[in-house]
């Protein structure tokens, strides 16, 4: 059909690349013509009659890009909208992707997951009085939605019944997918994004997210969809081809994790933890495994209900943003607590604050998920080396963008480190799935009987093999019971966390988000990037650069790219500096699922000499933090100003 002139004149005045403009009039013409869009019609044509031109040119101008194994981002109307549409295209392209993966194979099975969201229209994008297809939809129901799309491709999806009261964590899903040796899985999740978001997120038969080159297979299959093969979820029952879950993957996942276990477990009242889900699914994978290991959970009532408008949440429900504890700290206050735990939506990421004080209660202090890597690594390392059960040559796994005190204590213990990977815990189930199938992975030699740990900044951890994405559930019972080691000892975690950096090491770890949203912002982003890779600056607040290392070099470690979802995920620079004893570096990428790029900044000290009183050793601590706020502000100052950009005042702000 041809679209009213005003459309064309109010997409003419919005600066943006004109051949985005000109798919956007491509993609709005099909879903107001199309005979599968004709729900989203009056919607559409709202938004037309309101002239939201910006709204609509970012809701058409392309496909919702399918990255990091999967769709995430905003729901709405449009093809750059999470909807039933971009969800079907995105299995549609994972059942063509799973039947050349598996040929031959009958029947091909995958499990599926959800979370807690809800679509509101809490934007208020959408005018209410009209119909409209998405609002209301959760993720129950996208996965409904998907099943009767795997069903329609003759492969047996595995799910929750619709009446369950319980939810699959993002953990228990890929122990599921292992333990019923599916080809594949797929969790509607937006983890811990704001509450009109929502995503697809696919799985491997190995229970984790794919790596290159098999995402970029995916993905090519993905762009390749024209027709969606469907079945309406009651025929897609009635076709035998789905599967309704029993409690018992649930059973024998807790108990994987309560293996975890180091200490004895505590004795009544011998240790106070107060337990937040955030509104998410985390009471029925960290909540339950705390309960089992006797550490009888203290809630935060107002808190425990899933609920995807995270109603009773400060800022966002995610353990990585203080702020969001401020409930679970009032209840510790008052209950004389030792620890909090809080787990965010979908339940892989998990944080929390311990009391200053032996006796609990009091002051609580809130760790970064730096300082609970190298907290849980060291707590791990020592009690089996402590037990004897450290294997002779064991395996630790981090980030480059990880505390690299958790380098220094991997080695202590004598164990391989792997400290450079990309971003994200596909990487380090990639890191198992090599040991597993070839006994190494780089120059490391060993099994997945040496695995200790897989840690990374975002409140993400692996403790067990059998595991292959991040895991709330065994990283609360080690936080837990790292504090009632201390505890036991008349300490707190707070001591434990001060020994450490005097043993290895004060490390200053912050990150800083460069939001840039938009079709302007993704260009401003590819610009910046581009500019410090070609034109890398000497010196960042007053410390020399030392090295620069762009993972793009095809000549580096990384090698040939193995196709576009590789090159996206290594367009990552690295600064590493130093000056006056500080060792210091700086990681610049894109997120791979919001509108912003992230600087990881991170200056250390060398461990404290013999002889140093606390009063130097706290002067050399006070001087990694106040050079870290130097290159925050000169950071962002540098990399703004390669697109003509000012810091906004305050942008430069650290955590503490």
């Amino acid at each position: 059909m041809d679209l009213p002139p005003a459309v064309v004149d109010g997409f003419a005045a919005i600066d943006a690349d004109p051949a985005l403009k000109a798919k956007a009039l491509q993609n709005l013409a099909a879903w107001l013509d199309g005979a599968e869009f004709a729900a989203y019609r009056p919607q559409i044509e709202w938004l037309i009659a309101e002239k939201k031109w910006s709204v609509l040119l970012d809701s058409f101008y392309q496909v919702l890009p399918f990255g990091t194994g999967g769709r995430r981002g905003a729901v709405g109307i449009g093809p750059n909208r999470m909807n039933p549409w971009t969800l079907g295209a995105s299995v549609q392209g994972h059942c063509e992707y799973l039947k050349e993966r598996f040929p031959g194979v009958s029947p091909l099975k995958v499990v599926l997951a959800y979370d807690v969201r809800q679509f509101e229209d809490k934007r208020g994008v959408y005018n209410r009085d009209l119909p409209n297809p998405v609002l209301h939809t959760s993720s129950r129901d996208f996965c409904q939605y998907a099943a009767g799309v795997y069903a329609a491709n003759g492969i047996h999806a595995h799910l929750l019944p619709p009446d369950s009261k319980r939810y699959v964590a993002t953990p228990e899903l890929s122990f599921t997918i292992r333990s019923l040796h599916a080809h594949g899985g797929l969790n509607m999740t937006a983890s811990h994004n704001p509450p009109d978001d929502n995503g697809s997120k696919f799985y491997t038969d190995l229970g984790s997210q794919p790596v290159a080159p098999e995402d970029q297979i995916m993905s090519e299959l993905v762009d390749q969809v024209t027709a969606i093969r469907y079945l309406p979820w009651a025929d897609a029952v009635r076709s035998g081809k789905v599967h309704f879950l029993d409690d018992s993957h649930h059973r024998a996942y807790i108990e994987l994790c309560r293996k975890e276990s180091l200490l004895p477990p505590p004795k009544l009242d011998e240790i106070r933890v107060v337990f937040t889900p955030l509104h998410g699914v985390g009471g029925m994978c960290a909540g339950e495994t705390l309960e089992a290991q006797g550490f009888r959970p203290i809630p935060v009532p107002e808190q425990m209900t899933p609920d995807g408008q995270f109603p009773n949440v400060t800022k966002t429900p995610n353990p990585e943003v203080p702020e969001c504890l401020d409930r679970a700290e009032a209840v510790a206050k008052g209950q004389k607590a030792d620890l909090v735990i809080a787990t965010d939506p979908d339940a892989d990421r998990y944080g929390g604050l311990a009391s200053t004080s032996p006796e609990g209660g009091g002051t609580f202090r809130y760790f970064t998920g730096n300082e609970l890597a190298s907290l849980v690594t060291h707590f791990k390392l020592s009690q089996l080396s402590r037990n004897g059960s450290l294997p002779q040559s064991p395996i630790v796994i981090s980030t480059e963008v990880t505390t690299s005190q958790v380098v220094r204590i991997g080695r202590h213990f004598g164990a391989q480190v792997i400290g450079d990977l990309l971003v994200g815990f596909k990487y380090h189930a990639d890191v198992l799935a090599q040991l597993d199938a070839t006994g190494q992975f780089g120059d490391v030699r060993g099994s997945v009987d040496d695995f200790i740990i897989a840690v990374e900044e975002s409140h993400g951890l692996i403790a067990t093999p059998h595991l292959r994405d991040k895991d709330s559930a065994c990283a609360a019972l080690l936080m837990a019971e790292a504090a009632l080691l201390m505890k036991r000892e008349g300490r707190t975690l707070v001591d434990y966390l001060d020994d450490l950096n005097r043993q290895f090491g004060y490390f200053r770890n912050e990150l800083l988000n460069l939001v840039m949203t938009g079709l302007e912002g993704k260009r401003d982003m590819a610009r910046m990037l581009n500019a410090l890779r070609t034109n890398p600056p000497k010196e960042i607040g007053g410390l020399t650069v030392d090295s620069v290392e762009d993972l793009w070099n095809e000549d580096g470690r990384m090698g040939p790219f193995k196709g576009d979802t590789d090159r996206a995920a290594r367009n990552f620079l690295i600064f590493r500096l130093s000056a006056d004893g500080l060792t210091a570096k700086v990681c610049l990428r894109p997120s791979g699922t919001e509108p912003k790029a992230k600087a990881y900044l991170e200056v250390a000290t060398p461990p404290r000499a013999i002889g140093t009183t606390d009063v130097e050793w706290g002067e050399q601590c006070r001087r990694a933090d106040t050079q870290v706020q130097r290159l925050a502000t000169d950071f962002l100052r540098l990399a703004l100003g390669t697109v003509g950009v000012t810091p906004a005042p305050g942008a430069d702000k650290l955590s503490r």
